[in-house]
């Protein structure tokens, strides 16, 4: 099947274009508004971006509380989402009015930063701390921006708990990132395996 997304006659039950996007990392953002407010709620619209200098992103749909309050403060915290959190993290993305602390909500720990005001997720085994870059809403082919509200961030700031460590590596197996598929599905990362990058140039020493 082919269907033109500005149509979106694709005939589902359910638009499909998350679900091919996939499997999608869970931005777990934390934030302090300048009044003291905090704020957490899970984002897949989240990626790193760069790594020199160390640069991470997430997109809200709307300027929503966690976007405002990343941009006023100039800070977020992005925190690793688990499998083992993953119903404390479903429950942070309660729709609770402004100023509500889904830490509560989700009975969570606010654990303080280093070199950013906003908490971190105590439970969460890893946690980066980010400083506001720039912030945009995100152009369609059209030129027209779109709704959503685009916060990039440098991490300058890493918690790691050092139970998820193997041989000084982190270990997929005991971290257990959560991750979004499409829909209403999740996913834990469980199988894990490596491949080499190719030496030569036609790739087959792989």
């Amino acid at each position: 099947m082919f269907y033109e997304t500005r149509r979106n006659d694709h005939g589902l039950p359910h638009d499909p274009f998350k679900a091919i996007v996939a499997p999608r990392p869970i931005g777990w953002i934390s934030t302090r508004s300048r009044s003291g407010a905090v704020n957490l709620a899970p984002y897949s619209f989240f990626n790193a971006i760069a790594d020199h200098p160390k640069l991470v992103m997430f997109s809200s749909s709307g300027m929503k509380d966690t976007a405002s309050f990343a941009i006023e403060s100039g800070e977020f915290v992005a925190n690793l989402a688990t499998g083992a959190l993953a119903r404390a993290v479903v429950r942070s993305s309660a729709p609770a009015p402004r100023g509500t602390s889904e830490f509560s909500i989700a009975g969570l720990t606010e654990a303080p930063c280093r070199l950013v005001a906003a908490p971190r997720v105590g439970e969460a085994p890893a946690a980066l701390e980010c400083k506001v870059t720039e912030w945009f809403q995100p152009k369609g082919a059209d030129g027209r921006a779109s709704e959503n509200v685009m916060v990039i961030g440098e991490v300058v700031g890493i918690h790691i708990d050092e139970s998820i460590l193997t041989n000084g590596m982190i270990d997929m197996g005991l971290a257990a990132p959560l991750s979004r598929l499409g829909y209403l599905d999740y996913a834990v990362t469980e199988a894990v395996f490596q491949l080499d990058r190719p030496r030569r140039a036609d790739g087959g020493d792989i």
